[in-house]
């Protein structure tokens, strides 16, 4: 279907961009998704997996459908190469529940951050649509975990009595002085970091269990360290405050050595998490009043950033790595010199 109310607009840098990145990430969710669900026995999680596996399909063939109409290349992404539905289960079906949950999160906060910026009619609707059935997959996870009994709720704090304003330049307060505790803000942010660092762990321990190439598993065991080293920050901070954390997933983890992923996509899927990782750390710091917070959060996501390069490094060493749609480079078409006739 051609783009007719709107023929002459272009696709923009956010749209070509948001495009390119959500086809190479469903692909990928595509051949974990099919390794869950090819091992699944739970009959409540075995359709929410399908119905997760039918939106990450639906998704790369009508971003597909888009690049052709643009003459754009269609990504190569992750095929049935990377996937290998015959070896044994790596990971349980509560750790399946516990996938989604993530990944539909980071994908609605992807989702949310590109709709303002799609002003083309097709695009728009994409990302729309993709909006609310992210959330309706949100749903369904959330009521087959809290049927189960596994769904991880964040703190309580007690009901406020009445409207208080803030009268003490000392609230801030983080390292010296007195120091107020977290507030629900501050508490919510603490919590979602933790979750993720705990999931991470988890996914970061299957995947070095069963990576193929020395080099591989080492960047994979250095993910784990670095999550585990992240959730234990997080917890410190709640329990000091005698709030609640996170329950952790560490037994979901079979004890199966045969990959059923390519090193390839685990690299990239460890690499996307981390990156992730700083994205959710900065939100934190910008909500956050406390003064020890905000350098806590940057020097976290110092440390992502710096492995998500050597996870780059990999995958550009292992040609693994697919270009994105990029600028042009002025400056060397200035200098190129045209072609004798």
């Amino acid at each position: 279907m051609k783009n007719k109310s709107q023929p002459n607009l272009r696709l923009t840098a956010s749209e070509l961009g948001m495009l390119w990145t959500s086809y190479i990430n469903d692909s990928m969710a595509i051949c974990v998704l099919k390794h869950f669900l090819a091992k699944a026995d739970d009959k409540e999680v075995i359709p929410v997996l399908k119905f997760a596996l039918n939106l990450s399909q639906k998704h790369v063939e009508e971003i597909a459908e888009i690049f052709k109409r643009e003459n754009q290349p269609v990504p190569e992404g992750f095929t049935d190469n990377d996937v290998d539905t015959t070896v044994p289960r790596l990971f349980s079906d509560t750790f399946g529940l516990v996938y989604l949950q993530n990944m539909s999160r980071l994908g609605l906060m992807a989702y949310g951050a590109t709709l303002p910026l799609s002003p083309r009619e097709d695009t728009n609707d994409y990302f729309h649509k993709c909006i609310g059935s992210s959330a309706d997959l949100s749903k369904k996870i959330t009521k087959v975990m809290l049927k189960k009994g596994i769904y991880t709720r964040s703190p309580y704090v007690p009901v406020s009595e009445k409207i208080e304003y803030i009268r003490d330049q000392q609230y801030m307060n983080g390292w010296v002085g007195k120091q107020y505790p977290l507030n629900a803000v501050e508490i919510n942010d603490v919590f979602m970091c933790e979750l993720t660092n705990i999931f991470s762990k988890v996914l970061f321990t299957g995947y070095a269990q069963v990576a193929k190439t020395e080099r591989a598993r080492e960047y994979l065991k250095s993910g784990k360290k670095i999550a585990s080293k992240h959730t234990k920050v997080f917890a410190d901070l709640l329990t000091k405050e005698d709030l609640s954390s996170p329950q952790t997933w560490n037994s979901e983890v079979t004890e199966s050595t045969q990959a059923p992923f390519s090193d390839k996509l685990m690299v990239y899927h460890t690499r996307a998490l981390s990156m992730g990782g700083i994205a959710t750390y900065g939100g934190s710091m910008s909500t956050s009043m406390r003064h020890d917070l905000i350098p806590m959060y940057g020097k976290l996501a110092a440390e992502l950033g710096k492995y998500g390069d050597k996870g780059m490094e990999i995958m550009i060493a292992e040609r693994w790595m697919e270009k994105p749609p990029t600028a042009a480079d002025r400056n060397q078409l200035i200098h190129q010199r045209p072609k004798k006739q």
